[in-house]
């Protein structure tokens, strides 16, 4: 064994707890440091050392050339993106996985996987879906998407006669993809999955909203040769806008397509009572896409795919290798995902719902709620600044009312000086900024910070 290796696996135990101890100091420091790292390319390109050093070594120059940099991306006032945290059971839980190292893909090793289906099984309630879909955990949004629409992909081929998984999508011919408001992870699937991203139709919306508009969805499909598929929302990205799912569902018994709903985050408002509406007729969805790194609180990465047709899925997915073993009636997670190695994922998931329960995770989705309707509240009480639109769930979406260029929005934001960090979006064609809310931490004094930060900021673009 290589002389730093023995020594380091020597003194693990006081190396883990130096290493502990750094992570609890950047934890404990997330109330002060800047919402958004500062750049420093200059830092980066060192080159390889011949001689490492152990670990302590690597700890001493992370400390010095990489932590200062790193943003607060796991604290209460990084509004950027849609980003959770990590609760302290979902931090535990992710310690641990890296600590047992499982694949957890194959039954002839099958703890790993026996978890991720018990707490698929969880989610599944969570979410108010029922016991036809069946759940797989991914990397993220991304990837959910593109796991359900190759299952749609599957389905399409299905309908038509052909096999896709092994004639490959030359068969399919000319496929549509109808939405409205579909998020870009979309598309990236849809090239990725070889039906290209000009197979996405847009359709239009209800006036003012993000929402699809039913009758143009229908009018869309009757123009429509062939078997097609829908991408519907719950919750946009811009203003967590929901697609009416019951009355897309209605419309799929008519024409016939696939349903995939990207519910990356919208799918936590069926944890609210009050919001729990919105997310009504989920369970009608041939494919479901959750994203658990966002509302969950679990550490990157993280996501889970449902969907009503697990075989089709392990058509696609199915790995063939006489050490994997043949496929069975409830086939192994290596046939269910791009995936053969799979990290057992599901085990942060699992603590952080083991530990708070469905009560836990409801308090943190309506505190989160409260706080982006008190952002919003603030905002439009912000001299140059105006909401685009209602805030409807946990994100905010505003501009200045005055000259909302994207400059000048980023200049808003750069004045924020760390306190926040919101990014830039476009809303019906204008410049915005948005804040989404879904860390675990936020509380109630984050928003006023967050909006004295943002009336200081304005007050400066005006100076």
């Amino acid at each position: 064994m290589h002389p730093e290796l023995a020594a380091d696996l020597g003194r693990l135990p006081e190396l883990l707890e130096e290493t502990r101890q750094r992570a609890l100091a950047f934890l404990e420091t997330l109330d002060e440091r800047p919402a958004i790292g500062r750049s420093g390319a200059e830092n980066a390109g060192a080159p390889l050392a011949e001689e490492g050093g152990g670990v302590r070594a690597a700890l001493a120059e992370f400390a010095e050339r990489w932590e200062p940099r790193l943003s607060a991306s796991a604290g209460p006032r990084y509004f950027g993106f849609v980003t959770g945290g990590a609760t302290p059971a979902a931090l535990a839980g992710d310690w641990l996985t890296s600590a047992v190292d499982q694949n957890s893909n194959s039954s002839l090793d099958p703890a790993g996987q026996q978890l991720e289906r018990e707490t698929v099984g969880w989610l599944r309630e969570l979410f108010g879906l029922s016991a036809a879909h069946r759940g797989t955990f991914v990397s993220g949004a991304t990837m959910s998407n593109t796991v359900g629409l190759a299952i749609a992909r599957e389905w399409l081929g299905e309908r038509l006669g052909v096999d896709v998984a092994e004639d490959g999508v030359g068969a399919l011919g000319p496929v549509r993809v109808l939405s409205g408001s579909a998020h870009s992870s979309v598309a990236k699937a849809l090239s990725v999955l070889g039906l290209g991203r000009t197979a996405l139709r847009t359709v239009p919306v209800l006036p003012g909203r993000e929402a699809v508009d039913v009758a143009a969805l229908e009018r869309a499909l009757t123009g429509t040769q062939g078997p097609c598929v829908v991408v519907a929302n719950a919750g946009t990205v811009n203003t967590v806008d929901f697609d009416d799912l019951r009355a897309i569902a209605a419309l799929r018994e008519r024409y016939g397509f696939w349903l995939h709903v990207d519910a990356a985050f919208g799918a936590f408002a069926a944890l609210s009572p009050e919001h729990a509406e919105l997310v009504a007729g989920l369970d009608l969805a041939d494919s479901v896409c959750v994203d658990l790194h966002k509302w969950l609180n679990v550490p990157y990465d993280s996501a889970v795919q449902f969907t009503r047709r697990p075989d089709l899925q392990a058509r696609v997915f199915q790995n063939a290798a006489a050490y994997l073993g043949p496929l069975s009636e409830h086939p192994d997670l290596v046939h269910l995902t791009p995936e053969n190695s799979h990290r057992l994922r599901a085990l942060a998931a699992w603590f952080t719902l083991r530990a708070y329960g469905r009560s836990g995770h409801r308090e943190i989705v309506e505190r989160c709620i409260a706080g982006a309707r008190a952002l919003g509240a603030e905002v439009a009480r912000i001299e140059g600044l105006e909401l685009l639109a209602p805030v409807r769930l946990n994100v905010v979406c505003f501009s200045l009312t005055a000259d909302p260029t994207p400059e000048r929005l980023a200049a808003l934001a750069d004045g924020l000086e760390g306190e926040a960090f919101l990014t830039p979006t476009r809303y019906a064609g204008r410049p915005a900024l948005r804040a989404a809310f879904s860390n675990w931490r936020t509380t109630e004094a984050d928003v006023r910070r967050t909006a004295r930060a943002l009336a200081r900021a304005v007050r400066g673009l005006t100076a």
